[in-house]
């Protein structure tokens, strides 16, 4: 099964996502981390931080921030946190290099809960590599939608089921 939960800032999804994720799982599930920390931003380590203690002891964790797919096995169980961290992260790929990287999950037999936030209802962005961004997290965003079994929005913590 693959299932997507996209949603802003601060809105609940990664909660969701894991508690989801556990629901799915018969062994402990597989938490695939994208942040790679090479931007040496204190509060995102405290977000790190937060995002580490909250999971507990609940999952393993896998940090890999370019290649997660890599990391997929067949029947397993995993939450990867998340797609738009990934996609910064491999920001200098095309828009078909991501694209044919989702397609490859879609054929793994494998439980796989993606968190994406949702960057798109804003203005567009003034900087060349900022719409790149948000252009990359919409199309992506579509692609996974479209694999996955269920699409989860997120606002204040609740979930309104699109699919």
């Amino acid at each position: 099964m693959k299932i997507l939960y996209f949603g802003g800032q601060k809105s609940g999804k990664s909660t969701l996502a894991e508690a989801k994720t556990i629901e799915l799982s018969n062994s402990k599930p597989y938490y695939i981390a994208t942040y790679d920390g090479s931007f040496d931003d204190d509060e995102m380590k405290i977000r790190v931080l937060k995002h580490q203690n909250q999971r507990e002891e609940n999952f393993i964790t896998i940090e890999e921030p370019k290649d997660f797919i890599s990391k997929i096995e067949e029947g397993e169980t995993y939450i990867v946190d998340c797609i738009s961290m990934w996609i910064l992260n491999n920001i200098n790929s095309s828009e078909e290099e991501l694209i044919k990287q989702i397609e490859k999950i879609e054929n793994i037999d494998a439980n796989v809960v993606f968190v994406l936030n949702d960057v798109n209802s804003g203005v567009i962005p003034f900087d060349k590599e900022s719409r790149k961004f948000i252009d990359l997290t919409g199309v992506v965003g579509q692609k996974l939608a479209s694999i996955c079994d269920e699409v989860y929005e997120v606002k204040l913590g609740l979930t309104s089921r699109l699919k």
